[in-house]
């Protein structure tokens, strides 16, 4: 059975759209933190789900963000009907630079020079909040139509649709893989589907990104949610979905190759029911593993021992609120980290998008946004003894009327570093940007581009 195509996947009803006033400073900026995390610029776009009448497609002044990419001095911005270009040459004063729509929720992003590739996750034409509407720049969608989209960005102002590559099960989301030696990036693609226990794999000629195509699908015994994929040494890739997460390998001794990965193992995590995120120490050596209890619409990071509903075993503990650390080579787990702030009842929390920072010193630091309980930073050099380094968790934002949810659903989608600062796409605000001080990375590699869920390179 296909699940609903949005990242707070669970069954819904019809919500609506709650406007925030626009106020003279972002709401990041006094929000609870630790002193070396320090709010800098912003893109304050105030749209954010709950209510009763919520109608996703064609909104002007803004949209439910999602997740970001970078190159160079820009961050390529989706959201549920497109996406935003934002210049970030100057941290503290983001400016907006475009907005493109395209009308399919989800809106993950992956970015290669001045080829962008936007997922479209629900069969177009599918009436509701979660559903999709029937144009993407300007031209029409063929109803029932889920997959990718393809856009020449090499104006920045004006990005311009080249190609759709249509999927049997959708794209909730997309990872990007170059495969420069033949001109071409490679996406992974994860359905999230049952129907579709595996990856999509699409080739997009990086001097003919007009003829993407689908190549072959590699199954993967789950859902794929989300897939993390490290380069150089290493050469693996593990998705996250269903029970737990899949991982292959991308070539060298254990075999496979980008185009052809080779299964190596999947694991079930016990307890976990929706596995969402996966990402690598720069070693390769140690997979990062998130899940998404509640589909990102439950507050699932309350006190251990709450009680969520009046299902006696619907209880809170400390795995509801975990990334887990395993061994990549044997699925062997190393050591958890909890979230140490608990969060209310009327706020949407789970453990989300998670990036490591590129450091010298042979440290492995994350960076992850968790919805309502903000962004934070956290370390896994030994997996078996992690800490927090610091956090921002704004207070409980207002429940609207008439929603079907815990909470007024908004909150940190994704946090990443990339050259020195935090970029928070919140799916209520915009964007917000943070300067982590102190010595935990002063270490840190500079990076010409950033697709977060790829790390092109390892560190020894």
């Amino acid at each position: 059975m296909r699940r609903p195509g949005f990242l707070l996947a669970c069954g819904i009803v019809a919500i609506g759209l709650l406007a925030i006033p626009v106020t003279a400073s972002a709401g990041h900026k006094t929000d609870p933190r630790t002193k070396n995390l320090h709010p800098m610029g912003h893109i304050f776009e105030p749209k954010v789900l709950g209510g009763a009448e919520f109608d996703p497609i064609g909104q002007p002044e803004g949209d439910i963000h999602t997740d970001i990419a970078f190159w160079g001095k820009y961050a390529f911005q989706g959201n549920w009907d497109g996406f935003n270009i934002r210049n970030i040459a100057a941290p503290g004063n983001p400016k907006q630079v475009s907005r493109t729509f395209c009308d399919g929720n989800q809106g993950d992003i992956v970015v290669w020079d001045d080829v962008l590739v936007r997922s479209w996750n629900t069969p177009a034409g599918t009436p509701g909040p979660f559903g999709a509407g029937l144009t993407c720049d300007g031209e029409a969608v063929p109803e029932g139509f889920e997959g990718l989209h393809v856009f020449d960005i090499s104006n920045l102002r004006n990005p311009e649709l080249v190609a759709s590559v249509e999927l049997e099960c959708g794209s909730h989301t997309a990872t990007g893989v170059p495969d420069l030696d033949n001109g071409r990036l490679l996406i992974y693609n994860s359905p999230s589907s049952t129907d579709c226990p595996g990856l999509d794999i699409v080739e997009v000629p990086l001097d003919d990104p007009a003829s993407a195509s689908f190549l072959r699908f590699e199954p993967g015994m789950r859902a794929c949610h989300d897939t993390g994929v490290i380069l150089g040494d290493a050469m693996r890739a593990a998705c996250a979905g269903g029970d737990g997460f899949t991982v292959w390998s991308l070539g060298g001794d254990a075999g496979g190759t980008l185009e052809d990965p080779q299964f190596l193992y999947s694991e079930s995590v016990p307890t976990v029911t929706i596995g969402h995120s996966a990402a690598f120490s720069w070693d390769g050596e140690v997979i990062l593993f998130g899940h998404e209890p509640g589909g990102g619409v439950g507050a699932r990071c309350q006190e251990t021992g709450t009680q969520l509903s009046d299902d006696p075993d619907d209880v809170q503990t400390d795995e509801m609120k975990s990334y887990f650390f395993f061994d990549t080579d044997t699925g062997t787990e190393l050591g958890r980290w909890t979230l140490p702030r608990p969060q209310s009842a009327t706020e949407n929390c789970s453990l989300h998008n998670p990036n490591v920072i590129p450091l010298r010193d042979g440290r492995d630091v994350w960076v992850a946004g968790h919805y309502q309980a903000g962004t934070w930073v956290g370390e896994f050099t030994d997996p078996g003894n992690t800490r927090t380094i610091a956090w921002s968790d704004p207070p409980p934002a207002p429940v609207p009327p008439e929603t079907p949810f815990c909470c007024d659903v908004t909150g940190s989608w994704s946090s990443y570093w990339y050259n020195g600062f935090i970029y928070e796409s919140n799916i209520g605000e915009g964007l917000n940007v943070f300067r982590l001080s102190g010595k935990t990375v002063s270490k840190s590699i500079k990076l010409g581009h950033l697709n977060p869920q790829t790390q092109e390179f390892t560190i020894d």
